[in-house]
Order: C-alpha cells, then sequence, then structure tokens
C-alpha cells in the first residue's frame, strides 16, 4: 500500500488575516480550503447567479487582495499567499 505523501499534508501555519477565518493553529492545506469552504457557506459568500464566484465580506477581503468577488478556481492563489511553513 502506498504511503500517504507528508508534504501534501505537511500542517502550514496561516497569516493573520486568514487565521481571522480559519483558525490560528497550523494545519494542512485540505483542512484551510475545508474551513474556508465552511466560512463562505455560512456567511452566505458564494455568489446566488454564478455559484463559482466568492464575494468577499470585511474578513475575506484582506485574503482576496481586495477584491470584492473571486473564482473558486482562484482561491487557492490566494490562500498560497497566506500560508507558510
Amino acid at each position: 500500500m502506498a504511503k500517504a505523501n507528508a508534504k501534501f499534508m505537511a500542517p502550514l501555519t496561516p497569516s493573520a488575516e486568514l487565521a481571522a477565518v480559519v483558525g490560528t493553529t497550523a494545519m494542512p492545506r485540505t483542512e484551510v480550503v475545508k474551513k474556508m469552504w465552511d466560512y463562505i457557506k455560512k456567511n452566505g459568500l458564494q455568489d446566488t447567479t454564478n455559484k463559482r464566484m466568492i464575494n468577499s465580506d470585511a474578513k475575506l477581503a484582506p485574503i482576496f487582495e481586495g477584491k470584492k468577488q473571486i473564482s473558486m478556481f482562484d482561491m487557492s492563489k490566494y490562500l498560497s499567499k497566506h500560508l507558510s511553513k
């Protein structure tokens, strides 16, 4: 049986801006994305007409570089700037 990719599951530390949404605990990237989606859904930030778009609020704006709306496919690009080893 293949061993899980340790780099893929390595805990990453969120920046202060990202920690406001997902918490301050170091966690794997997959868990960060899951917590981001939990926050987006809980606060109704997924665009109603185009479900692929995420609307920013006061907590997400610093993470999304001040953009009012981003594509869900771009979220990973923005998150990577807020995660460190």
